[in-house]
């Protein structure tokens, strides 16, 4: 059984009006083992699809290998834009040592809710996933029920979004497609992404993402 601990603090710039949150990054970045091109942060596997989307949307010309200039570039875009990011999970045993979710056991969470408090700029958290299970959207929703709390459904079609109310703050969720290549059948599959395909035979499941996300970050 491995102990996959999250190894990075969540980031939260002082003016944060938005929160990205997921789970855990690959069990190599807890690992210190990373591969060629992998960036030292959150969200940094060269694999992954995150920064990837948010530089084609900004134009960020983000440099993608293992160097403290490529961590400062995003970071100064975080800050920049006012978006911070917390993960809600802060360890896990898992069976394999593998970037799946499903196999996660004995989870802690990190108090999502309790850095929102420290955070009263937030109104929003964007979900890099769903309410599959182990997902962030999934974990997020056990986590405000130990506060007594519960999401309201806003829209339901993806990305789905939904609010809650914490200390008289109106707070939105909204459950991203995620950036990852496991989650491309889903989007292949999905009517909207279709039906631009059947006008765009080049539009791909990156062009999606890029799509999707542009409207929320």
């Amino acid at each position: 059984m491995f102990k996959h601990r999250h190894p990075y603090a969540p980031f939260i710039p002082e003016n944060a009006t938005k929160l990205i949150v997921g789970t855990l990054p690959p069990p190599r970045f807890s690992m210190g083992e990373l591969k060629p091109g992998d960036v030292n942060f959150c969200y940094g596997s060269i694999d992954g699809l995150l920064w990837p989307v948010l530089n084609t949307i900004f134009d960020l010309k983000l440099k993608f290998e293992t160097t403290e200039a490529a961590i400062l570039q995003r970071k100064d875009f975080l800050n920049s834009k006012g978006i911070g990011i917390c993960d809600i999970v802060e360890s896990a045993e898992c069976e394999k040592i593998d970037a799946s979710d499903l196999g996660m056991r004995n989870i802690e969470l990190r108090d999502v809710i309790g850095y929102l408090k420290n955070h009263p700029k937030v109104d929003t958290l964007l979900f890099t996933g769903g309410n599959s299970k182990n997902g962030p959207e999934y974990f997020f929703r056990k986590h405000l029920k130990s506060y007594g709390l519960s999401l309201e459904v806003e829209n339901d079609e993806v990305p789905r979004i939904h609010s809650f109310m914490y200390e008289g703050r109106l707070i939105k969720t909204v459950s991203l497609t995620a950036p990852s290549g496991a989650a491309n059948r889903a989007v292949g599959g999905m009517p909207c992404y279709k039906q631009i395909k059947q006008t765009n035979s080049n539009f791909n499941t990156f062009d999606f993402r890029v799509l999707q996300y542009r409207n929320f970050f």
